[in-house]
């Protein structure tokens, strides 16, 4: 069982209980899946940019990414339609505990000059998306063999109904959210 899969079972379900009184266990909101997505948009000229961007995102990941397709042309960025311009992969169950313990423990920590994670970057349906700037961070990129720096988005899909719940259940996770800014769509968020 993934670590993080055993410490919301035994740690998180209890404390989300107690703060916003559940009646049932299987109310407590849980992440139901991640999805990485990595745009390359230069992968319309030169397929092999793709093929690393894909290479990279499946070290880190641990599952092949799916290639995503251009919806329409666009004439000012030279795109066809159906031409590649990205990747992504969709982690659930076991992937997804992996993938969310090496990104909160190892790879957050190594962003140069961190200050924390907005607090602001929940949506209408309480998911948390957030943008890293550098595939490096991840340990299992080799940093020499790194042809070009690429950023990717991460949504984290939670069942939570609130941003309020949504918040509480990733900082139980650990997720490294700013200090102080505990305001999420103007509603406060303590830090209780």
């Amino acid at each position: 069982m993934a670590r993080l899969l055993e410490k919301y079972k035994e740690e998180i379900v209890p404390q989300m209980i107690s703060r916003f009184k559940y009646k049932n266990k299987l109310e407590v909101p849980r992440i139901k899946k991640i999805v990485v997505n990595m745009g390359v948009g230069e992968a319309a000229h030169e397929i092999k940019e793709l093929d690393t961007a894909m290479e990279e995102l499946a070290m880190i990941t641990g599952q092949k990414p799916a290639t995503r397709r251009a919806k329409k042309a666009i004439a000012n960025f030279k795109i066809r339609q159906d031409s590649p311009v990205g990747c992504m992969v969709t982690l659930r169950r076991a992937r997804m505990y992996e993938f969310l313990d090496r990104l909160v423990n190892i790879a957050i920590p190594r962003v140069r000059d961190f200050r924390g994670l907005s607090t602001t970057s929940f949506d209408k349906g309480a998911n948390y998306s957030f943008g890293i700037t550098e595939q490096i961070i991840f340990p299992e990129i080799e940093y020499d063999k790194v042809q070009k720096i690429r950023g990717m988005d991460v949504t984290i899909v939670t069942s939570a109904k609130t941003k309020e719940e949504a918040f509480e259940l990733l900082k139980l996770f650990g997720m490294p959210f700013k200090k102080g800014s505990g305001e999420t769509d103007g509603k406060n968020v303590s830090d209780s």
